[in-house]
């Protein structure tokens, strides 16, 4: 889906499994059935250009508010306006909101979240206190949606383009995962951090996480996030 439909494509949970969707035209179609065999088609009502949108509600955690531009702010919270281009992510997302919940008990200190996608934790991190804060991706897209929604938001964070599996990653205080329990289990081994909040994975899963100590779980909507200690 993503070789056909790099512009973006709709993923929706069903009973029996995953569907996607891809707003095209016949052409797009064609290319849909050439891919997988088997497509149902549907005309859609106007105005679905804009109904990603509606994936990208705010969130808020403590006295943080967490949304997309297009989004109003309560008057009395601290607002994270983040837009999230091509990258993933402005808060609403359960696995977002854990990661967050977790920081926010944490004793502050240096940074590093590895996978920032549109740098919503990232930023977060900073406004709770967190310093420096470093920012880290292998998808070009989501370094630029970093700096630029972090620069929107008045928040200083060192934005790097790199490969969390290949060269040695920044010592840092906290490291943060929200990627996948697969993707968790590899980059444990390789972080250079005391503690480490992970998520980006269901409430039945759980992360190998050798050389660490289990602090803390907590879940929301089926997903679920950690903290782990580094053992002596």
């Amino acid at each position: 889906m993503l070789e056909l439909f790099p512009q973006g494509f709709e993923e929706l949970d069903r009973a029996d499994g995953v569907e996607l969707v891809a707003y095209t035209d016949a052409s797009g179609e064609e290319r849909l059935w050439a891919a997988f065999g088997q497509v149902a088609a549907e005309d859609v009502a106007g105005g679905w250009e804009e109904r990603w949108r509606d994936f990208h509600r705010p969130v808020r955690v403590g006295g943080l508010w967490i949304g997309p531009p297009w989004e109003e702010p309560p008057p009395d919270a601290d607002a994270v306006v983040v837009d999230p281009g091509r990258a993933f992510g402005t808060g609403g997302h359960a696995t977002t909101r854990l990661c967050l919940e977790l920081l926010a008990d944490l004793g502050r200190g240096s940074l590093l979240d590895v996978g920032c996608g549109s740098g919503v934790l990232a930023i977060a991190a900073a406004r709770l206190g967190y310093a420096p804060v470093t920012a880290l991706d292998h998808d070009e897209s989501a370094v630029e949606a970093t700096c630029r929604n972090a620069a929107a938001n008045a928040v200083e964070l060192d934005c790097r383009l790199a490969d969390a599996f290949d060269g040695e990653l920044p010592a840092t205080d906290v490291a943060l995962v929200n990627i996948s329990p697969e993707a968790v289990a590899q980059l444990l081994p390789l972080l250079a951090a005391p503690t480490v909040v992970t998520s980006g994975y269901l409430e039945r899963e759980r992360p190998a996480a050798d050389g660490f100590r289990h602090e803390r779980r907590v879940a929301a909507d089926g997903w679920a996030a950690d903290v782990f200690r580094r053992e002596e």
